[in-house]
Parts: structure tokens; sequence; C-alpha cells
């Protein structure tokens, strides 16, 4: 009877030291792991504090502009799509061109276009901040030349400049608008999906793709692409001038070589942007006023913008673009 007393004694121990042993173990896991943890934050913290210090420093600024103090060419690029919150918004091509102006030195404005096009607000914007400024400055001439393509908003910004020149191979025009979306009122039918939409507003949700689509909002939607398509044509208008040929497809949208764009009036004639500087303005040096994000805002601007933008491109819900 003792020994079985004491047998059930020492089980009891056992089983209390397993327990104090698996408690030990237990904290020793979670002292682990909130020291990971700490680690984590403080490597996280520390890199937010260097990429903070990045963007401060002046070596985050990438704007051009660090001139002699010498007579030059001020050099701005339009490069990519021209949209809110991209390289080639208005907000920083209007910046480049303020300080290109306001710079003493500078003798005339290249603007070096590579650009399919975007919003014809962005485009309107950067189109009137030029008049302005060359109203404000008669004796600095600006002059667009077009890379590999000038087109749509990028051929409506080169349209307030001076002159326009390109490559003989360039793709210059596309003088028209365009707003896609898609249509999936069959698909949801043959998925026995019911669309539950609810407004206030007659037409509130007319570019909803899920939809029939009405024959007059197709109507108004379309009046509204012709008016800013007529927009887009009287600023070409107003800026070549008498320099446009008459041609039937001119303001169709189409697309020309830079050779055919010479002869219809849409480019003064074929050259580069070194040649202009040399040739033209008479002033070699290329001093680049672009201004530019840096990377760090580049990446934390698109990260949060790029899914929105898709999303609402490809549902049909983004405003007309110049293409």
């Amino acid at each position: 009877m003792l020994e079985r007393d004491e047998l059930a004694g020492q089980k009891e121990d056992r089983k209390a030291w397993q327990l104090l042993e698996k408690t030990l173990l237990a904290s020793v896991q979670e002292q682990r792991r909130s020291r990971r943890w700490g680690i984590f934050f403080k490597s996280l913290t520390f890199l937010y504090l260097i990429g903070a210090l990045f963007v401060l420093s002046p070596l985050s600024k990438l704007d051009g502009a660090a001139t002699t103090g010498k007579p030059h060419t001020a050099l701005i690029e339009v490069r990519g799509t021209i949209a809110d919150r991209q390289e080639a918004s208005a907000d920083n091509l209007v910046t480049s061109l303020r300080r290109a102006f306001k710079d003493e030195q500078t003798r005339a404005v290249v603007l070096r276009i590579n650009s399919p096009g975007g919003s014809p607000v962005q485009s309107g914007y950067v189109y009137d901040e030029i008049k302005r400024l060359r109203a404000l400055h008669p004796d600095t001439p600006v002059y667009a030349v077009i890379a590999d393509i000038g087109a749509s908003g990028a051929y409506y910004i080169a349209a307030a400049a001076d002159q326009i020149y390109a490559d003989k191979a360039s793709l210059v025009g596309s003088i028209g608008v365009t707003a896609a979306g898609f249509g999936f009122v069959e698909t949801l039918d043959k998925l026995g999906i019911e669309r539950r939409t609810y407004t206030a507003g007659e037409h509130k949700a007319f570019l909803d793709p899920f939809q029939p689509e009405r024959e007059d909002e197709r109507e108004f939607w379309q009046g509204v692409l012709h008016t800013t398509h007529q927009q887009f044509i009287d600023q070409v208008k107003k800026g070549r001038g008498d320099r446009l040929q008459e041609h039937p497809d001119l303001f169709s949208g189409l697309v020309w070589s830079g050779e055919q764009a010479v002869e219809l009036g849409l480019v003064d004639g074929l050259s580069s942007a070194s040649a202009v500087a040399r040739d033209l303005v008479g002033t070699e040096e290329l001093v680049d006023f672009t201004h530019r994000e840096s990377p760090f805002q580049r990446f934390s601007r698109q990260l949060g913008t790029s899914i929105g933008n898709t999303l609402a491109l490809h549902l049909g819900l983004a405003a007309p673009q110049l293409r």
C-alpha cells in the first residue's frame, strides 16, 4: 500500500516537472518570437528612415538644370503616357517649363517627345502653359522634337510649339479621341448571375459594363467624344495655322511617318534635339530641365495607383484618352 502511494507521488512529481518544463519551454519560445518581431520592426523602421532621408536628400532630387551659368538650350522630356501622377503629368511638365523659362541663360526650349498620348485634360494644361510662357518670354522659342512617337495627346502638346521636328520614321498624328470598355451582359446571363444596381439618377450607371447598352446613352457618350475631338482639332489648327495641308483624313485618328507628316504640315522638318539646338537655336549645349520623381516617390505612387487605374480602364470607367 505504501509502495503504491510512493509510486503515485512520483508520478505526480513527474507530471509537475513536465508541466513546469513545458511552461518554461513555451516562455523561451515566446521570448524568441518576440525578439524576432522586435528585430523585424526595428529593421523596418531603419529602412523607413533611410528611405525618408533619401527622399529629402539632394541625391533624391533627380531634376536637371545644374547649369554652368552659360547660354544653353533647355531640354524637357515628354516620355510615356500623359496622365495625372505619371512621369509625363501636367504637374511635372509645367514645373519643368517654368524652371526652363525662368533661367536667364535659356535661349530656347526643346520638348523631346516620345509618347503615345493620354489624357486630354493633362495635355490641354501643358498646351496652355506653353502658350502663356511664350507670351511672357517672346524671345525664347519652343521647339518640339518627336522621337519614336508623338501621337494624340503628345501631338496636342507639340502643336503649342513654334516649330515641330521629327525623324523620317517617327509616328506622328493620331488626332482623335477614344474611350473603350467591355460588355458582360450575355456572360452574366449564361452564368445565371443577376446584376443588382441601385442608383439615384436615371443615367448614373450608364458606363456599367454589366448592364445592357442604351442607345440614348451611347449617343450621349459619342457626343462627349466628338466635343473633345473638336477641342483637340481647334488647338492643333490654332498652333499650326496655315502650315496644315488639306487632307480628308488629317483629323481622323490616323498616324503618319515623320516624312509624311512633313508633307501634311504636321511637322516642319526632319531633325533631332541636338541638331535643333545647334542649327536653329545656335546654342549647342543642352541642359535637362525635366522634373523627375525620386525612385522612392515613384515606387510609392505606382504601388497605390496602378491597380485602381487598371481596373478602371478595363471596366470602361476611365476618362476619354487622346490616342
